[in-house]
């Protein structure tokens, strides 16, 4: 558990106060804590908001937080910004970890007393903590709404599987086996891919197109990325004579949107306000010696899956209860987000060392 005990009130829906009681510090008072977080795609639309979320921490902790990233996947990009940071002075440094070659230069950092966590993509052989999703178990989740949305396990036909960066990240990696291995519950249905349909959200749309064409029997398409939902969605929108089911990942406004007209059916949330907010906390908290837990033993905390379809939103660590309706408000909304994410900060977020596991469940 952790021993610095915070106690943020809410004073109105999403104006905020905070009160800190903390004990002894590693770092002098008059020093301020500058925090570096390090994303993978500036401007995505889902990792804007794990960026907000690591801004809100700092500014509710006092410390500041610096977000900077790459405009697309580039391991040896981030890891030049990482080290930028660095020179700069940064206390701490929070990052997705996009690509072995980040491995080494991460752990130097890391022995040379830099503490560091991951965040939404890891790596596991650096020695740093992760705060992400249960990548294999969400992409069975995912697979089995699919399949039955298309009928249940005594159907037949054909299901499309899109990977934005296919064998280049295990994370999503993981979630397409899972998405596969809950397919194969229907013995009838043929999958295929995962195929490569790119990051950018243009490319990802005429990758989707293109692999549409080719399969205009396929009755199901589920992507593993953030663009994909959208794009299903579009693409169902302009050819509503041959209805599919799609899915995918991630709660940002243009994906809700799709869900909202009836064109694509789920899409799941990885909780982002946990993966921004959570890296900050742990690392401001071992920076002022708040914690005895050592980073560089790594570990693995759940930030949990959020399951939306038109009709339902389900949301985990117990979070209060949310219509689509109000959904939408808070991806919209940085501000209506802090607000409703309360009770995470009051709970495994404040408590986060008892919510630990080995680093090895994060794939099962």
């Amino acid at each position: 558990m952790s021993k610095n005990r915070r106690l943020l009130a809410l004073s109105g829906a999403t104006a905020l106060a905070l009160a800190a009681v903390v004990g002894p510090t590693a770092q002098a008072q008059d020093e301020p804590i500058k925090i570096g977080v390090v994303i993978h795609v500036i401007g995505n639309p889902f990792i804007q908001q794990i960026a907000d979320a690591a801004k809100q921490a700092g500014a509710d902790l006092g410390v500041e937080v610096q977000v900077v990233g790459p405009e697309g996947f580039d391991a040896e990009a981030q890891q030049a910004l990482v080290q930028g940071l660095v020179d700069s002075g940064v206390d701490g440094i929070a990052t997705s970890v996009t690509g072995e070659s980040m491995v080494s230069g991460l752990n130097a950092l890391i022995d040379g007393g830099l503490p560091v966590v991951q965040f939404n993509i890891l790596r596991p052989e650096v020695k740093a903590p992760y705060v992400g999703e249960r990548s294999m178990a969400s992409g069975r989740t995912l697979g089995a709404m699919i399949l039955e949305k298309m009928g249940g396990p005594g159907i037949t036909g054909k299901a499309i599987v899109g990977n934005c960066a296919p064998g280049f990240l295990p994370v999503l990696d993981n979630r397409a086996k899972g998405i596969a291995e809950a397919l194969a519950a229907a013995p009838g249905v043929e999958v295929l891919g995962p195929f490569d349909v790119k990051s950018a959200a243009n490319e990802n749309y005429a990758a989707w197109e293109a692999l549409y064409t080719a399969n205009q029997d396929a009755t199901g398409f589920v992507g593993v990325c953030a663009p994909d939902v959208n794009s299903l969605g579009q693409l169902q929108a302009a050819n509503m004579d041959t209805p599919f089911v799609s899915g995918g990942y991630d709660l940002t406004a243009e994906n809700l949107a799709a869900i909202k007209a009836g064109n694509a059916y789920v899409s799941l949330g990885q909780t982002p306000f946990m993966q921004g907010y959570l890296p900050v906390v742990m690392l401001v908290d071992k920076i002022k010696g708040e914690t005895e837990y050592d980073l560089t033993m790594g570990g693995f905390i759940d930030a949990g899956t959020e399951i939306v379809t038109a009709d339902s939103v389900t949301q985990p660590h117990g979070l209060p209860a949310l219509t689509f309706a109000e959904l939408e408000a808070i991806a919209a909304d940085p501000a209506a987000s802090r607000a409703y994410y309360q009770p995470l900060v009051d709970g495994i977020i404040a408590d986060w060392e008892a919510a630990i596991e080995p680093v090895e469940n994060e794939s099962k």
